[in-house]
């Protein structure tokens, strides 16, 4: 179950540090199945986390970081390999061409925006591939509920809502991902 993860979360820690713990426990858990990681190359909060773990279990890891903010010193230097891009949409680019699946972790709006974009691009038919949400101490609870309003009003089809993982448990969540199936683009003759 070999996997090339992207990773959205948080460049702050959080007001728990069951946050922090949650990333290292995800990032052992993918060490476990011989993942490797893509994510925003950040030194920061989570992201930094992130890496330190992804250093610590000997996993493969790349940063995908936009000029401006590695010039303000915010890229991590112990990457496996580090892309610098012109700009944030470059950045979401690359990381998607780099990754087999997507999983949020906690972190604040650019966590929600990197995300919420991917699954986007999934309904669109701009790729295939799962996206999830590490819902570690129901931090996602609200936002599962929101994307269930959205459904119920006729904004987003059932298929689309249940292409979405929540789930607490790191092995859980990497093994749904990874038997999730593709669905039909929302735009596909078989929803028009």
């Amino acid at each position: 179950m070999m996997m090339r993860i992207c990773i959205f979360c948080g460049s702050a820690m959080g007001n728990d540090d069951l946050y922090a713990e949650a990333v290292d426990n995800f990032v052992k858990e993918i060490a476990t199945i011989g993942g490797s990681l893509v994510y925003g190359g950040g030194n920061v909060g989570l992201m930094g986390v992130l890496a330190d773990s992804a250093s610590q279990y000997g996993i493969e890891i790349s940063g995908v970081i936009p000029e401006h903010l590695k010039s303000a010193g915010l890229s991590h230097p112990k990457l496996t390999e580090l892309h610098i891009v012109q700009s944030m949409h470059d950045r979401k680019q690359l990381m998607s061409e780099l990754s087999d699946a997507f999983v949020a972790l906690p972190g604040g709006a650019g966590t929600l925006e990197e995300i919420v974009e991917q699954w986007t691009w999934a309904q669109i038919g701009l790729h295939q591939k799962a996206c999830g949400f590490l819902n570690v101490s129901s931090y996602f609870d609200k936002l599962c509920e929101f994307i269930e309003h959205m459904t119920r009003a006729g904004f987003v089809s059932r298929e689309h809502t249940d292409m979405l993982v929540f789930e607490e448990r790191p092995n859980e969540l990497l093994l749904k991902l990874a038997l999730s199936n593709p669905v039909n683009p929302k735009w596909s003759k078989e929803i028009i």
